[in-house]
């Protein structure tokens, strides 16, 4: 069966692109800890890499077609929306909003996502929230609560920029997965990922200047930001959106909190992170939540 009528494929390429993300998570921690890297410095150099890397890419296996998408006024439009709105604002409002609190907070902020969705959803389809879906939805922001948080709502720091910056990052996360779709049906992954990387890293480029940043690039930094770009960015965005192109934005941003999961675990791994208690419910809660959404009937 094609992988475009298949949801069970689209599934599992959706929890593979979150995969990517909880390992992007890992490299990005090991460069802020241990070298010293900035978020504007790493979001510049991911976007504008990837985005070159999946340009190179379908130029190399699509050739002509690259070109395709700018033929068409609406999806130019289109394209160039993704870019800004989804793209750009994502990784921006993400990373502000860490900075003006922590990661936990951010992510709990940013997992608001598929509320949003579910609220487009329900109001184009001019209906109310299934019990399914309220359930999926409580479970798994209860899931990263408790994986962010360890349990523990004194960690949250919410100060108002955190707030605006983090609901930010849960509006453009709805964002990129509702504006994501028609092109990816129409075109493919390569010239839509790819020049909506490439489009927001040039943005980010005028605004970061990151060639003014102090970096030592050696054997780690190297590798860790290789990570992030190649792993965490070009193929954790090109199969997560490619997932949620066929099961929807609405599940697709509910398989995605697998993220939280991945990166949990490569830093009890490698990191030497400490395991909570809470985590495990987490752990179970989101796992769940997945588990219930696989053996769903939903497109």
């Amino acid at each position: 069966m094609n992988v475009k009528e298949n949801p069970t494929a689209g599934i599992w390429i959706t929890l593979s692109g979150g995969a990517c993300w909880g390992l992007s998570g890992c490299f990005g921690q090991y460069l802020f800890q241990e070298k010293g890297i900035t978020a504007e410095w790493l979001v510049t150099m991911r976007l504008v890499f990837a985005g070159i890397l999946l340009m190179v890419l379908g130029f190399l296996l699509t050739k002509k077609k690259m070109g395709d998408i700018w033929k068409d006024p609406v999806d130019k439009k289109h394209l160039l929306a993704f870019s800004i709105g989804g793209m750009l604002t994502c990784q921006y409002t993400y990373f502000a909003a860490i900075q003006y609190s922590n990661a936990g907070t951010a992510t709990v902020l940013q997992s608001l996502a598929p509320l949003i969705i579910l609220a487009i959803v329900c109001l184009k389809q001019k209906r109310l929230p299934k019990p399914f879906e309220t359930a999926a939805i409580f479970c798994a922001l209860l899931g990263v609560f408790l994986l962010s948080t360890h349990g523990d709502i004194r960690s949250m720091t919410l100060t108002l920029l955190a707030l605006v910056f983090g609901l930010g990052a849960a509006a453009s996360a709805a964002a990129y997965n509702l504006l994501s779709g028609d092109l990816l049906r129409k075109y493919g992954v390569y010239p839509v990922v790819g020049y909506a990387m490439f489009l927001a890293g040039m943005v980010m480029l005028i605004l970061v200047r990151p060639w003014t940043y102090e970096v030592v690039f050696d054997q780690g930094t190297v590798l860790a930001t290789a990570g992030v770009i190649i792993i965490g960015t070009a193929v954790a965005f090109s199969l997560y959106l490619k997932g949620v192109s066929i099961v929807g934005p609405f599940m697709g941003s509910l398989l995605g909190m697998i993220e939280p999961i991945v990166a949990v675990i490569v830093s009890l791994v490698f990191l030497g992170a400490d395991f909570h208690r809470m985590d495990f419910m987490g752990f179970v809660l989101i796992l769940g939540t997945v588990a219930a959404l696989s053996l769903s009937k939903k497109e």
